[in-house]
């Protein structure tokens, strides 16, 4: 709709422009600052601009152009967005979907947590936000890829094996037992040792040499939890990248850093200048036993990475990782790529309420509230939609009471409803969408008008959302859309009214926005609401 309209102003005007949205639906449903813009060049004022400009499009069947304190204002009329009404459903769920673009690709790696414990609260907002932008990635045509690292090599691995040991020794086999300062805890512990003794037997748990075989078998059970948990709330990743599997490439990734210059050695100790590239000091990449640091592998890893050829990557990360952009960045550089194309979305820290209290911690997690804590309290839905409900930039708090309540104070009920709603109407009227796709809704009064105008802008929310990575735009959309829906329900009769058709398939255009915004966040809209 957007691009429609500024491709006609533009057929009009033959000048770039800038087209906003104004807060007032009422006064027009895009504006143009454009007058100011030309203020000094016309030797005139923005009013007198703005005038002479509204009145080229006299003649302009999409929209009414009028201009108001210099700025040019634009009110679509009841025909165009009649017929964008009709290509909306007849999309269907495709709706606000574009054409695939295979150039246009972007390779997000998220969650990546070390696989030695279940997910807990500190890694869901990043693998719903990853899941939610691939989904609006992929269907406004986007080339979308998406990877888990599994940090399957190093201390954490060897520590596992350890922890399993420990705890077949005092719990499986009733030994006195003195465990590290750190080690892994938790009711996850006690499956996998059981497990491992049915597939191993007792020795393992005794030969030190065998400890990186049972760590192993841990991790892929640890591995099994992640994959459960995250599919349980709808988030599937394409590839599981092992950086296990990626040693034998760390010779050659190397061999092609030393080629930059910008690697040296000191006391032994090989090191990467990335001071150069705005790091706060050089960077250990070998150590002076020889043993490759955990930058290494990362380094290894992003060269496999980049040689995959996408035109973009994005890392989303914990906020507390914001010291390491800049070293990997230059790692990236001196391998001989461009480090622009890798971004890096940091995601703020939750805290979880129940009662207006902290959430106690699980002791099935020894240290953490973990995800299937809070998937068990508050479901699946109402996860995704709280995870997303506000920048990423900034810290999240929530009560997970306010989101089991059944009213308008929780707002994926709230939107729900509103869905549920349309399809009370239809079956109370005793007709379908279908019944009523051929009703014209080129003579809704203002307000209708408005709420239709709101329903369709949909693909350009989507648009908007993916490019500032503003993933809160969609749940705010959803929100605001949902208002003006109940609104515009209460104030006017549908059922037995002689606009009866035409509301209905007003209210279609609203629901189908409502169900494809929903989706593309993970949840699919209810048809009713249980009480």
């Amino acid at each position: 709709m957007k691009n429609t309209v500024k491709s006609e102003i533009y057929n009009v005007l033959e000048r770039d422009f800038i087209l906003e949205k104004p807060k007032d639906k009422s006064l027009a449903h895009y504006a143009s600052p454009l007058a100011f813009g030309l203020a000094r060049e016309l030797k005139k004022a923005p009013a007198v601009i703005a005038a002479d400009l509204a009145a080229k499009f006299d003649s302009n069947k999409l929209f009414d152009v009028f201009s108001v304190n210099g700025y040019l204002n634009f009110k679509l009329n009841g025909e165009f967005l009649d017929s964008l009404a009709n290509q909306a459903l007849q999309s269907g769920d495709k709706f606000g979907s574009a054409k695939f673009d295979e150039s246009d690709s972007l390779f997000i790696e998220y969650i990546s947590a070390n696989p030695t414990g279940p997910l807990h609260i500190g890694h869901v907002r990043g693998a719903v936000y990853g899941d939610t932008l691939a989904r609006i990635g992929k269907h406004i045509g986007k080339n979308i890829a998406t990877e888990y690292y599994i940090n399957d090599a190093g201390n954490q691995i060897d520590l596992l094996g350890v922890s399993i040991s420990l705890y077949a020794k005092e719990v499986l086999f009733n030994e006195s037992v003195e465990y590290p300062e750190k080690y892994y805890r938790g009711e996850y512990i006690e499956p996998i040792a059981k497990m491992a003794f049915e597939k191993f037997g007792k020795e393992i748990f005794y030969d030190e040499s065998r400890n990186l075989e049972l760590a192993d078998f841990g991790k892929d059970e640890v591995l099994k939890i992640i994959k459960k948990d995250l599919g349980d709330a709808g988030i599937f990743i394409e590839s599981w990248a092992s950086e296990k599997a990626l040693y034998d490439k760390l010779e050659p990734t190397i061999a092609k850093l030393e080629q930059s210059g910008e690697m040296y050695k000191k006391d032994d100790t090989v090191y990467i200048a990335s001071t150069k590239l705005g790091d706060d000091n050089d960077r250990v990449v070998v150590r002076n036993d020889g043993r490759p640091t955990y930058l290494a592998g990362d380094i290894v890893y992003h060269n496999a990475k980049f040689e995959k050829n996408y035109a973009r990557y994005m890392n989303i990360w914990g906020a507390d990782h914001h010291g390491y952009i800049a070293r990997l960045k230059a790692a990236i550089h001196f391998l001989g790529y461009d480090e622009n194309k890798l971004e890096v979305i940091l995601m703020q820290m939750v805290s979880l309420l129940k009662d207006g209290k902290p959430f106690k911690m699980s002791k099935r997690a020894g240290t953490a509230v973990l995800m299937s804590d809070i998937l068990a309290e508050i479901g699946s839905d109402a996860l995704r939609f709280i995870f997303i409900s506000k920048a990423n930039t900034s810290s999240l708090e929530f009560d997970i009471d306010e989101l089991k309540k059944q009213d308008s104070s929780n707002p994926i009920f709230y939107i729900n409803y509103a869905h549920a709603r349309v399809n009370q109407v239809f079956a109370k009227a005793g007709k379908s969408p279908q019944d009523v796709a051929n009703a014209s809704l080129a003579n809704l009064d203002e307000n209708g008008k408005n709420l239709l105008f709101e329903a369709l802008t949909l693909p350009e929310v989507l648009e908007d959302a993916y490019n500032s990575r503003a993933l809160h735009k969609l749940p705010d959309y959803l929100k605001s859309l949902s208002a003006s829906f109940h609104k515009f329900y209460n104030e006017n009769r549908v059922v037995g009214s002689h606009s009866e058709d035409e509301l209905l398939k007003l209210f279609s255009v609203v629901a189908l926005s409502i169900r494809v915004a929903l989706n593309l966040m993970g949840i699919t809209a209810k048809d009713k609401m249980e009480h």
